[in-house]
């Protein structure tokens, strides 16, 4: 992943926001449950209302990135989002053989997940580097990703994917 941020990488599951059609990825709860045991969020289901609620998150933290990004204060009403996502969530921090994981409780395994991912856009969104949050200038992506280049330079959300598309456009042009 080339995405560092967690958070950024959830308001990934809808891509090509910028374009025309933009396209959503968790079209049903069982591709959200995919999307959170492959970072580490196991959980055993996902109802359609868990979905709804990652969904209300994801555009949550996607708009107050975003305003970040333009230099502008974030709604108050999606702070409030990320705010109440974050206290309803009940995960532990453990450590495990593999490294640093996630123990979600058995009766909010959903909601702990969801915290887990609020707190994550939180540390960020409210962090020292907030000034470095940008959205992709791909074309038709506008991702959210965290530019730790030295120069504060990057303009791709990833080299492997929109920074490559760019390049191969030019180079067709020639």
């Amino acid at each position: 992943m080339d995405n560092e941020v967690l958070a950024f990488r959830f308001t990934a599951t809808v891509t090509d926001r910028a374009g025309r059609t933009p396209r959503e990825r968790l079209t049903d709860p069982a591709r959200l449950k995919m999307w959170l045991g492959a970072t580490g969020l196991d959980v055993a289901d996902v109802s359609p209302s868990d979905l709804g609620r990652a969904v209300e998150l994801r555009e949550a933290v996607y708009r107050v990135g975003s305003a970040l990004a333009a230099g502008e204060p974030p709604e108050s009403e999606d702070v409030h989002t990320l705010n109440t996502f974050a206290a309803a969530g009940h995960a532990k921090a453990v450590l495990e053989h593999e490294g640093a994981g996630w123990h979600l409780t058995e009766t909010t395994p959903v909601a702990d997940a969801l915290g887990v991912l609020a707190t994550d856009a939180i540390r960020i969104l409210g962090g020292p580097d907030r000034s470095r949050i940008k959205n992709c200038e791909g074309p038709g992506c506008s991702g959210l990703f965290l530019d730790t280049s030295r120069g504060a330079n990057r303009r791709w959300c990833s080299m492997n994917t929109c920074g490559n598309k760019v390049k191969k456009s030019r180079l067709n042009a020639r």
